[in-house]
């Protein structure tokens, strides 16, 4: 019989082992034994897993979506796409429901303003949370006003919880009186499973949805804005710290111009930065690799013909849709970048394109 010692260093062996398996092995070896599942499902070894795929950049997955369907993509691979059940029901337009944003292997889906979910993919279990009623301005008639919404996703470490940022506009459907209202903001915990409100966010959001989603990098979201005037003018990025609950500028590269329209996301935890040029047919992607250190940012790459990455060339792409092609991730080598591109068609359904970019071109 083994000794204690003995046993504890199997049981370590163990762990590091099923550590570095992939999601779908681990489901089946739950039904190795009782011992075997509790050790999966316990957290601190989901805690320990979660931490080893992020640093080893391993057992990824690309979420796609079709009208109707999820889909999972190997990242390794990227030649099958698994479909998978959609946790929520489909929208009264048939169509699925939209991504607001994902963080450690988790998403979070809205079916409509009041209705979402966090849904994990690999384990296809999912909670819908709590409905936050919206408050609206008080006005007599609702009718007077139109409103804007975006979300943010993300994760806080020192608190350890995961959180969800509501946003809602307020704005007179008067163009006479078109003035900005008060915006209403909530944030989802969900180690309290509840919502909070807190003070409204200081600026006017420059793009909505899908454009408009806030953009996970340092713990904090982000999103581009604009002040309070329709113009050219080059607008600022603004983030919202995840952990004080606070807003703040992030300084943008030095010399873009005002002739510049821009889009953040976000590669390898990074938050990068897309710069469309109106009157050129020229993107640059920006990488921050120091966090709020202007001097920091990074062109990583320029493409001079974005219709080349276009299905359509036949007719001339608004520059919006260049904001769209988007760094998505890099291969493990570190040379090549897969750009995505999210795309209206002429039924106005949106749909995704996928390209590798050698970075030693």
């Amino acid at each position: 019989m083994a000794n204690s010692g003995t046993a504890a260093l199997l049981d370590d062996i163990i762990f590091d082992i099923l550590c570095q398996l992939g999601v779908k092995d681990l489901l089946r070896f739950r039904c190795v034994s009782k011992p075997f599942c509790s050790l999966i499902e316990d957290p601190c070894f989901i805690k320990h897993h979660l931490c080893r795929s992020l640093k080893t950049n391993t057992n990824l997955s690309i979420i796609i979506r079709d009208h109707e369907h999820f889909f999972a993509v190997d990242f390794d691979s990227l030649k099958t796409a698994t479909k998978l059940d959609n946790p929520l029901d489909v929208g009264d337009d048939g169509i699925c429901n939209e991504i607001l944003g994902c963080c450690n292997g988790l998403l979070a889906l809205r079916k409509s303003l009041l209705e979402v979910c966090l849904w994990n993919p690999s384990t296809r279990k999912s909670y819908i949370l709590p409905v936050a009623q919206i408050e609206y301005p008080p006005l007599s008639d609702v009718n007077r006003f139109k409103t804007f919404h975006t979300y943010g996703f993300g994760y806080e470490p020192i608190s350890e919880d995961y959180k969800l940022v509501r946003m809602v506009q307020f704005k007179a459907k008067d163009p006479v009186t078109a003035v900005d209202m008060e915006t209403e903001v909530r944030v989802y915990s969900f180690r309290t499973n509840s919502w909070r409100r807190i003070k409204g966010f200081p600026c006017r959001f420059k793009y909505y949805r899908p454009y408009g989603i806030g953009i996970l990098a340092n713990h904090a979201l982000h999103w581009v804005v604009r002040r309070r005037t329709w113009s050219v003018i080059w607008s600022f990025v603004v983030a919202f710290d995840l952990g004080t609950e606070e807003y703040r500028v992030v300084p943008l590269p030095y010399g873009l111009g005002e002739n510049v329209q821009g889009s953040v996301t976000a590669l390898g935890g990074y938050l990068c930065l897309i710069a469309a040029y109106s009157v050129t047919d020229i993107i640059d992607i920006w990488i921050m690799k120091e966090y709020r250190v202007p001097e920091w940012w990074t062109k990583l790459i320029s493409l001079k013909h974005p219709d080349d990455f276009l299905e359509d060339t036949t007719r001339r792409q608004h520059i919006w849709d260049y904001l769209n092609v988007l760094p998505f991730a890099n291969l493990k080598s570190g040379h090549k970048l897969l750009l995505q591109q999210d795309k209206r068609d002429w039924d106005f359904h949106w749909f995704s394109k996928f390209l590798w970019y050698d970075l030693t071109n």
